[in-house]
């Protein structure tokens, strides 16, 4: 009797403004960098944080996830805050960044800088 895996679904989803954003971003990073990653330091009044930054080399656990603009990197250590969440990109007016909507986050703080789990 074969076996038939089943394709593991993705940690993250990501938005075509996401995916477009890392494409603008990877085309004006340094040269040394390999892709943006994706972690959430403790940091605000509710615990956790999003932040993206360049990254210029993978760690062992980090998630790994191609789009057509480039790579995004899912810090290991986050990825249990982030499983089935949504990235996306926002822009209007007077703001500009990525938003999540994360089935994780059981709250978050009142000028949503943070959130808990």
């Amino acid at each position: 009797m074969a076996t038939t895996l089943r394709a593991r679904p993705a940690a993250l989803n990501l938005t075509q403004s996401a995916e477009a954003r890392i494409a603008d971003l990877m085309a004006k990073a340094p040269a040394d960098a390999i892709g943006v990653k994706l972690s959430t330091p403790k940091r605000g009044c509710s615990g956790l944080a999003y932040s993206v930054d360049y990254v210029t080399e993978a760690k062992a656990f980090d998630e790994k996830i191609d789009t057509p603009g480039g790579t995004l990197y899912v810090d290991g250590g986050s990825i249990l805050y982030l499983i089935g969440s949504t990235m996306d990109w926002a822009e209007d007016d007077f703001t500009a960044g990525f938003v999540f909507n994360n089935p994780n986050a059981k709250g978050a703080c009142g000028c949503g800088e943070s959130f808990t789990v």
